[in-house]
């Protein structure tokens, strides 16, 4: 099953629907997921101590289906827990975990999701800047671009590591479920970037206090967030280019609906 959420329909919610009812739930099986569906898989997250967003998501459909999950999972009171170190409530924390996250802070394969960005490892790269981005245009190079995605990501930082070193590849990535650049690790106060990488590897809660740290970090940015300026968290977080993936609509729209869900 794909990632369900409200305004879905079809017989994959009509599925999730009947094992929901099987497990207690008051609703239609109708094959439409609207209010009483996403209610019931709140409520389902809450008793499971997932966070609670009321999306079937991966995390949700598998402990629907009875798998055991390790602790390397977020779940409600990590958040909860994020939103005091904050100052804010836990709804706006689930609305960046929902837009910024994508689901989760791993691949299937059990490592941690990263995008190498050739640009920062050519800013960082020092005197072999030149060197390498002339023989590997695709992991150093002054114009961004050249990803792969998904775990083809992991191929390209091996490439990096073997060619500039360790921890040139960890500082040039993204990492994690919140996609903090590794080469932030000596200001959010980790004591190296050997240790930030085995942080972000270690689960999704690890992932989280970076961001928290982050957060911490810029000021100007946690003052957006305790004030719900959307627009500015967004530019703030993802850039100037904020507007062209309506971020600022989506982390609206996410807080909305976690204040609805805490009602």
């Amino acid at each position: 099953m794909a990632l369900m959420k409200k305004g879905a329909h079809g017989l994959d919610v009509q599925a999730l629907q009947q094992r929901l009812a099987a497990l207690g739930a008051k609703l239609a099986v109708d094959g439409w997921y609207g209010d009483a569906t996403e209610a019931a898989v709140a409520d389902f997250q809450r008793r499971a101590g997932l966070v609670v967003d009321g999306i079937a998501g991966g995390k949700t459909l598998a402990a629907l289906a009875g798998q055991a999950s390790p602790r390397r999972q977020l779940g409600e009171a990590d958040l909860q827990d994020a939103a005091e170190r904050l100052g804010v409530a836990v709804s706006v924390v689930k609305a960046i975990n929902a837009v910024e996250s994508r689901g989760s802070g791993f691949l299937a394969d059990g490592r941690p999701v990263i995008l190498l960005e050739r640009h920062v490892a050519y800013q960082r790269a020092g005197k072999q800047a030149n060197s390498l981005a002339a023989q590997y245009p695709a992991l150093c190079n002054q114009a961004r671009g050249g990803y792969a995605g998904g775990a083809a990501e992991w191929a390209r930082f091996t490439s990096l590591a073997i060619i500039g070193g360790e921890q040139l590849a960890i500082e040039s990535c993204s990492w994690g479920a919140f996609q903090i650049m590794g080469y932030h690790w000596q200001r959010l106060g980790y004591v190296g970037a050997c240790e930030w990488r085995l942080a972000m590897e270690s689960g999704e809660p690890a992932q989280l206090d970076a961001f928290v740290r982050f957060i911490l970090a810029e000021p100007a940015l946690l003052k957006a967030l305790q004030a719900k300026k959307w627009a500015d968290v967004a530019r703030l977080y993802n850039g100037p280019a904020y507007k062209e993936n309506l971020y600022d609509a989506k982390l609206q729209a996410a807080y909305e609906r976690a204040e609805r869900l805490a009602a």
